[in-house]
This record gives C-alpha cells, sequence and structure tokens, in this order.
C-alpha cells in the first residue's frame, strides 16, 4: 500500500503516516514492511526474506551440528576412558 501511494503523499514518510492507522500498526512497522517489500522486489539493495530465512536455517543446522560433534567427542572420551581401564589379556 504504501508504494502504492506515494504518489498521493508528498514523500514516502507522510504515506506511512497516512496509512498506519487506517491498517492498524504502527509507522514503524509499516516501514520495516515496506523496505522488507523493497529488498525482496529488488528496488532496495539488502538480506531478501528468503535468504533471511535460509541463513536461520543454516545457523539452526550449524547449532545442531555442533551439539553433535560435542556428543560425539565426549562419547568417544568417555569410551577412550573406558578401554584404557580395562584389564589387559594376554
Amino acid at each position: 500500500m504504501v508504494l502504492e501511494n506515494l504518489g498521493n503523499h508528498k514523500d514516502r514518510s507522510a504515506a506511512i503516516r497516512a496509512i498506519a492507522p487506517k491498517i492498524g500498526c504502527s509507522r514503524e512497522s509499516l516501514r520495516r514492511w515496506a523496505a522488507q517489500s523493497e529488498i525482496d522486489t529488488g528496488g532496495r539493495n539488502g538480506v531478501t526474506s528468503e535468504e533471511r530465512a535460509r541463513i536461520k536455517d543454516l545457523e539452526r543446522e550449524v547449532r545442531n551440528l555442533r551439539q553433535a560433534n560435542e556428543i560425539l567427542k565426549k562419547a568417544g572420551a568417555y569410551f577412550a576412558q573406558a578401554e584404557l581401564d580395562r584389564p589387559f589379556k594376554r
């Protein structure tokens, strides 16, 4: 709505001030949504919503892999110690 109504207002800020109360959100929220919409459509530089979601998924995957590595390290250390404590067979 903001981008469509820019011609009816003197600037982007005026459009946001006029539209925000009509749709029941804060001016800052509407400003961010409009900016993200411009980024998503290629009108502005920045990280698109799709890229942001992909980054979030990758960060979650990295976190899970790090946790798995820690578990494996601890298990390896535990079994290595158990092997050292076992009596030697001849």
